[in-house]
């Protein structure tokens, strides 16, 4: 995210739930915790929205990258990086590192949970990464990221506090899990141009490893009545713009499946006074590139890809293929508080398992001088291969282009 976004926002609001008022606390860039930043309620009944447009709002741009999943060669080759000291991800991902850090806000997908320190650092089923990966995306550029997954109990609780504790530590801000009842009520609070933006995230399930009966705030599950209720209260509490992280559909295939279609068109007709609910959707899990498609004028990435993987045999290496959406969002010219998506793009990315193991912007090759004929050729296959995937549902007669910086 570009320094000169990275002011503090703050809003306060009364809000109706659940038949009852409630104070909403302010939406303000705190640092270091979600905690005191909280909104809530079960109910979808409409609440009157309190954002206003700010003197001097002006466009921002957003961009979302898919899935992180250090396999063990993955963290292998960080640990190779960081010269003997620990691990460095921080390479890995300086090839994506221009186009993340360009955008005023940068949004990823955190799927996996940290282990102890010092290890074990594990693979599937039930991975578990070094802490440094915090680090990495924090210099990378990184504003916030989802940590709702199929994969976010991996290691427990404890894995999962853990992560969000280095999260907290390197001042990335996250969503989709919960160390506390109030925490698991909390968007991502984030500021650009003048807007105030709320991050939501959701998973499918666990991968069957129980939520903590205990603790059943923990991760947050798919429910369309939550999600629309969630996204009204942070709107009532002043947010501008909401984007809602999910995690869904089904692995390894491009089109959306039945579940990702239906609740597509169900969050995105949800509306308030006339006006969406939910501003732009970010879909992960599926592992390869999906679609984009405009629904009730809304944006929906039905799902990026992965962004960091490592998978060998050919028919899988598509696995280690995804998109990065890029919208420009700008102050509504006739409705006050709201902005509008006045631009969208996307980029190509892929995850070169070639020693050394590096994430690239595929889209970038073609201007990159740097690059052998050979690599050009590769990388303009994965750049053709996932535009393909992006635009099979016309997302391009809708105003998407395809991107190169």
């Amino acid at each position: 995210m570009r320094a000169s976004t990275r002011a503090a926002v703050g809003v306060a609001a009364l809000a109706v739930v659940a038949g009852g008022l409630y104070v909403v606390p302010d939406l303000i860039d705190k640092g270091s915790s979600a905690a005191g930043q909280r909104l809530g309620g079960d109910t979808v009944e409409p609440v009157e929205s309190g954002a206003s447009t700010p003197p001097g709002a002006r466009p921002f741009t957003l961009v979302g990258t898919g899935d992180i999943i250090p396999y063990p060669s993955i963290i292998e080759r960080s640990a190779l990086d960081a010269g003997g000291d620990g691990h460095d991800f921080r390479k890995i991902l300086a090839g994506v590192k221009p186009v993340v850090s360009a955008a005023d806000v940068a949004i990823c997908h955190h799927e996996i949970p940290y282990g102890e320190p010092g290890g074990p650092f594990t693979g599937y089923p039930t991975f578990k990464a070094p802490h440094e990966l915090a680090d990495a995306l924090k210099d990378t550029g990184y504003d916030s990221c989802s940590t709702a997954s199929n994969h976010t109990l991996d290691a427990g609780y404890p894995g999962l506090a853990r992560t969000l504790d280095h999260l907290d530590r390197v001042g990335v801000k996250h969503t989709g899990s919960a160390r506390s009842p109030e925490e698991a009520k909390a968007p991502a609070l984030l500021g650009a141009g003048g807007a105030k933006i709320a991050q939501l995230s959701y998973t499918y399930g666990t991968n069957g490893i129980p939520v903590p009966e205990d603790k059943p705030w923990s991760v947050n599950l798919i429910d369309q009545r939550r999600i629309i209720a969630d996204a009204r209260a942070a709107r009532a509490a002043g947010a501008n713009v909401v984007v809602l992280s999910v995690h869904w559909g089904t692995e390894w295939q491009t089109a959306p499946d039945q579940q990702q279609g239906e609740l597509a068109r169900e969050l995105t007709a949800s509306k308030t006074d006339g006006q969406p609910d939910i501003d732009l959707i970010l879909g992960t899990h599926n592992h390869v590139p999906q679609p984009y498609e405009k629904i009730n004028g809304t944006w929906v990435v039905y799902g990026m890809g992965d962004q960091v993987a490592s998978f060998v045999p050919p028919e899988m290496k598509r696995g280690n293929m995804g998109s990065i959406p890029r919208f420009t969002f700008s102050p509504s010219a006739d409705r006050p508080g709201h902005w509008d998506v006045t631009k969208a793009e996307f980029l190509t990315q892929y995850s070169d398992m070639d020693p050394p193991f590096r994430v690239v912007c595929a889209a970038c090759a073609a201007s990159d001088a740097g690059l052998s004929a050979a690599k050009r050729t590769e990388y303009a296959a994965v750049d053709k291969q996932v535009t393909e995937a992006v635009l099979s549902r016309k997302a391009g007669e809708a105003g998407l282009t395809h991107a190169t910086r």
